[in-house]
């Protein structure tokens, strides 16, 4: 029940025949607290004052009429506002002279009706007209509030159909394009290959990727990427067929299956796609961004028979890789043969391994000695690692390629770093001459950790840093010159010197060695395997070494396996070689640090057998 006092803030008509009646009606209404009033003294009054309050029917409380207003249906009037079917009722109190001979009207006519129309008998008026009144408002108010609350309960069940109805759909679809999401899309697949079983059919299986979307992401922001993709799978069903399975499974990654396609009509309908694309220009602003896309096809046949719809996703993705790998914007048929899928297989392999190796010290170093020709001295040692798998030794360029691609390549880095100058920091005084070479990788001089690393372990342990070589090779040096330049420089400021690993591999111009700041540059082993038989290889070796001494830096020849390479490399100006002729990969040191070169030339009587050349790492 709601506040009286509310209650009698609603207006009150006062259709009444007799002004005198009305005023007193009025003041009697006045006196018990209604404040807003209305009069009228014929019908087209009240329908006009009716009207006025049609947008806001709730504010009328009642109306008080006389059953003999003039130009005025009362009956009619009652039956049009007091039985209205959307519950906005308006209370009518109808001021009669024979109250039954009304009432009788009344319930005769709107009986079925549940209309708010009472009757009073005019002399009755100041007895009962307050009652009435207040009893009408009052039923008026309830029916309202139950209107309203029916109302808002119909609303909110509305509401939640709308919510499931949504929810439904975002389990099953991806909510900015309207496709399949990937796991109805693997449900879906997974119908498919079960049919498949019963009754063998072709199909293929499209991945999807768009070229570099990540840019345009960070050029453009994630509404321009979000419409960009919205615009494309528009593109795309253009293509696609009612019975075709199309789904996004990942932030620009679509995948769409082809029921009975083989391999050739899955590429020509791939080359439609990437040529519909191709041809597309995506605005956004005064930017106009020409978008490709790379497609991994794999197909399913009775002799190519898959039970996991992830399988064929998997297949599909490697293949869609392969393609990006090769140059993007290309169209790739999956085959478990390619070179890339068998590297993948070995990262898979591999990437535990490692983990363990690092964790559980199943890596160790070998020392290559280093020998300076005309002295015949050892000058230093190079370092290299080894892993050890139960019985076997694993050499680095089985595993290090793994690593490399799969982010471990850091972590190896700074455990040789590490290891290394422990190694320095245990040898004897009388071994406190001996240097290390420690190759690095092309990551190590991205990597923030390699720096003070190597400051806290020669504070910590006291080894020299002038007896510390780093080597780096060149194509990974030119790969990021100005940042590998820098944490050189930083490195070198240290105490610690460095070499430019496999020089000449990759046949790049000699004007960024002027300042480059390495110590050493180690001629690549594949001029030095076939030295004394090639001329081309003797003359690439002289100009090498003439640049290197301009620029005061030494050479170091790798892969010298011969006595005749020995001389020749002395014959040509290098200072230092290395290789199984002088000495192969131990875990210990020489015993001395000098010994006769030339013994070992002289003793070598036959023609040392060449080995193919593996390039150490």
């Amino acid at each position: 029940m709601s506040d009286s006092s509310t209650l009698k803030e609603k207006t009150v008509v006062l259709a009444l025949s007799n002004e005198y009646t009305a005023q007193k009606l009025k003041d009697i209404l006045i006196d018990k607290g209604y404040r807003n009033f209305h009069t009228a003294y014929d019908g087209r009054q009240v329908y006009d004052i009716l009207r006025r309050y049609s947008q806001h029917i709730d504010q009328i409380g009642v109306v008080l009429i006389d059953e003999a207003l003039p130009r005025c249906q009362v009956l009619e009037m009652c039956e049009s506002f007091a039985c209205s079917d959307n519950n906005y009722h308006i209370p009518f109190l109808v001021i009669t002279r024979q109250e039954s001979e009304f009432q009788q009207q009344i319930n005769q006519r709107l009986k079925h009706k549940n209309c708010l129309v009472r009757s009073l008998k005019a002399s009755s008026v100041d007895d009962k007209l307050l009652i009435l009144i207040d009893l009408l408002v009052t039923i008026r108010h309830e029916r309202l509030l139950r209107y309203k609350q029916e109302e808002r309960l119909i609303s909110e069940l509305a509401e939640r159909k709308v919510v499931d109805s949504k929810l439904k759909y975002l389990i099953v679809h991806d909510e900015l394009t309207g496709l399949y999401n990937r796991n109805n899309f693997e449900k879906q697949l997974r119908l498919v290959l079960n049919r498949t079983t019963q009754i063998p059919q072709n199909g293929a299986l499209l991945f999807v990727d768009i070229d570099r979307f990540s840019l345009i992401n960070e050029l453009e922001g994630f509404d321009v990427g979000d419409r960009l993709l919205v615009e494309l799978v528009i593109l795309l069903r253009k293509f696609v067929r009612s019975n075709d399975l199309f789904a996004r499974i990942g932030s620009d990654e679509f995948c769409l299956f082809l029921e009975n396609y083989d391999d050739k009509q899955a590429g020509q309908f791939a080359e439609k796609l990437k040529k519909a694309i191709e041809d597309t220009r995506f605005f956004t602003g005064e930017t106009c961004y020409s978008i490709s896309v790379s497609i991994g096809i794999t197909t399913l046949n009775s002799g190519n028979r898959i039970y996991h719809p992830s399988e064929l996703i998997i297949r599909a993705r490697q293949a869609c890789n392969t393609a990006k790998e090769n140059g993007r914007n290309l169209i790739w048929v999956y085959n478990e043969n390619d070179s890339f899928e068998k590297e993948r297989r070995k990262d898979v392999f591999w990437v535990p391994v490692i983990k363990k190796a690092l964790l559980e010290k199943e890596f160790f170093l070998v020392f290559q000695p280093v020998v300076e020709l005309m002295s015949g001295e050892i000058s230093h040692y190079e370092v290299l690692i080894r892993m050890q798998r139960e019985e076997d030794i694993i050499t680095p360029n089985q595993f290090l390629p793994a690593a490399e691609r799969m982010g471990l390549m850091n972590s190896i880095d700074l455990w040789v770093v590490d290891t290394a100058i422990d190694f320095l920091a245990n040898l004897s005084n009388e071994q406190g001459q001996v240097s290390l070479a420690i190759n690095l990788s092309s990551m190590a001089f991205q990597d923030s950790a390699l720096l003070p690393t190597i400051r806290d372990k020669l504070e910590l342990t006291w080894v020299d840093a002038s007896r510390l070589t780093f080597e780096i090779t060149e194509t990974a040096a030119i790969a990021n010159f100005e940042q590998t330049r820098d944490m050189i420089n930083n490195i070198r400021a240290l105490g610690c010197k460095f070499a430019l690993d496999d020089f000449g591999a990759g046949f790049c111009s000699f004007n960024y060695l002027k300042s480059f700041p390495v110590d050493y540059i180690k001629i690549d082993g594949q001029f030095i395997q076939n030295l004394i038989n090639d001329e081309t290889d003797q003359i690439l070796v002289r100009s090498m070494v003439e640049i290197a001494s301009q620029l005061s830096k030494k050479t170091i020849a790798e892969f010298v396996e011969t006595a005749g390479t020995v001389e020749k490399l002395k014959e040509i100006g290098v200072d230092y070689a290395q290789g199984y002729f002088l000495g192969r990969p131990e875990k210990t040191l020489l015993k001395s640090n000098a010994f006769s070169l030339q013994s070992i030339v002289d003793a070598d009587q036959q023609p040392t057998q060449i080995h193919k050349y593996t390039p150490e790492t």
